[in-house]
């Protein structure tokens, strides 16, 4: 894939992967030419709009979604939108990342499965560093979903050092809330998360800050920008 269709990728798999935590909630949501919505405020951390299409508008991605209190955000893909005359200010910008088709080079830690509702629950608490509402996110019914993978690092304990959520959707696996905790390498962790992936198709994500670092080196080459709005 050219970078161009990597970053398509990236965006409509990011955007399932949305679908995937709203449905595990409860929640149903839509999918248009240019952008994706959930009619109801979506789980914390999670968008109510991602927009789909370089050409998409600010009222692709805002109508269709609950204003009717603060909050509401919207993962502006393209990073084109004004979404300031709507009542939105930014709230971070990251970047799109892409790695081709492949298996990967080198060796990998060991993995597992977070396959059942216990092994979901200590990996939340690990990835969430013991908040029981932000562990709280991550609700058995996505276990359900055979679209999605908690993959898991274990230390020399047993307990969960690392992990990442493995999504497939839009002819890609979309990594995300890749986390490294109690000292363990990010790297390790990348490389957990390729081995787990399926060579036959492209591995995509996005990432910011300090984080992208990693992705990079594991890597993903940088597609294009992104940007997130929150509601006033």
């Amino acid at each position: 894939m050219i970078n161009e269709e990597l970053l398509t990728a990236a965006v409509r798999n990011n955007a399932e992967w949305c679908g995937s935590m709203c449905r595990a909630h409860g929640l149903t949501t839509a999918t248009g030419p240019r952008a994706w919505t959930s009619p109801h405020r979506t789980p914390l951390y999670y968008p109510d709009a991602v927009s789909l299409a370089a050409d998409a508008t600010a009222a692709d991605v805002v109508t269709g979604i609950d204003l009717t209190g603060p909050g509401a955000s919207v993962k502006d893909s393209y990073a084109r939108l004004d979404l300031a005359p709507e009542g939105f200010r930014p709230l971070f910008d990251a970047t799109w990342i892409g790695r081709p088709a492949g298996a990967p080079a080198g060796s990998a830690p060991s993995w597992t499965r977070a396959g059942t509702p216990e092994a979901l629950a200590a990996w939340a608490h690990a990835w969430s560093g013991g908040d029981t509402d932000e562990a709280a996110l991550f609700r058995p019914a996505l276990l359900d979903d055979p679209a999605v993978t908690v993959l898991a690092v274990p230390g020399a304990d047993g307990r969960v050092v690392g992990g990442a959520v493995l999504s497939t959707g839009a002819g890609a696996t979309g990594v995300s809330n890749l986390f490294a905790a109690d000292g363990t390498d990010p790297a390790a962790v990348w490389a957990a998360a390729l081995a787990a992936a399926d060579p036959a198709v492209p591995v995509v994500g996005y990432e910011s800050g300090d984080d992208l670092a990693p992705a990079l080196a594991a890597g993903f080459t940088e597609l294009g920008p992104l940007r997130v709005w929150l509601a006033a």
